[in-house]
């Protein structure tokens, strides 16, 4: 006999199951290519400088296999979509990492699924913005059945626009004239 036990999150969507052990395995393949590439670059003097850059692929890896455990935790840890991991994953193509790159891209790609942005939204309990029902107005009387006084809607009086009067015309400045002298009449 099985017992139907009740959460509150539903089932982990496909994409996010996807997404976790996917990250998983790259975590995995991370921590063995930095340490491989830490191996190949240490023996070499002049390229010891470089180890602390083929060491970060080991360290995201630690941190991938964290927050792929978290995800597939059964009741699931409340944990937000990690895109920082997934922008790593897709810079860990500069140590040579093609296989890290498409996992980043593909993780992008489903965290921007609206069921997996719905599933980590009630997994951390803020509501996830739903696009509201457009209303649909009921279907007008077939043209063969009368209708009902209670559908009938008085048509309400057109009343024309209030009739606005022109604006003033701007004044012209008055000009003054400046009575001459007149020098005829004093002589």
């Amino acid at each position: 006999m099985t017992q139907n036990t009740y959460s509150p999150y539903g089932d982990s969507p496909s994409l996010v199951k996807t997404i976790a052990v996917l990250t998983l395995i790259n975590g995995i393949v991370n921590i063995f290519w930095g340490l491989i590439a830490t191996a190949v670059v240490v023996p070499t003097i002049i390229l010891t400088c470089l180890a602390v850059f083929t060491i970060l692929p080991t360290i995201l890896g630690v941190f991938e296999i964290i927050y792929a455990l978290k995800l597939l935790n059964n009741p699931p840890q409340p944990v937000q979509p990690s895109t920082t991991i997934a922008i790593l994953e897709i810079l860990c193509v500069l140590t040579g990492n093609v296989f890290s790159m498409i996992v980043g891209i593909l993780s992008l790609v489903f965290y921007n699924d609206p069921q997996v942005k719905d599933y980590f939204a009630r997994l951390n309990g803020i509501p996830y913005p739903v696009a509201p029902a457009v209303p649909v107005p009921p279907a007008p009387p077939a043209a063969s059945e009368p209708a009902s006084p209670s559908q009938e809607v008085p048509a309400a009086p057109i009343e024309p626009a209030p009739e606005v009067p022109p604006a003033p015309e701007p004044k012209k400045p008055r000009i003054r004239k400046v009575a001459s002298e007149d020098t005829s009449a004093e002589s």
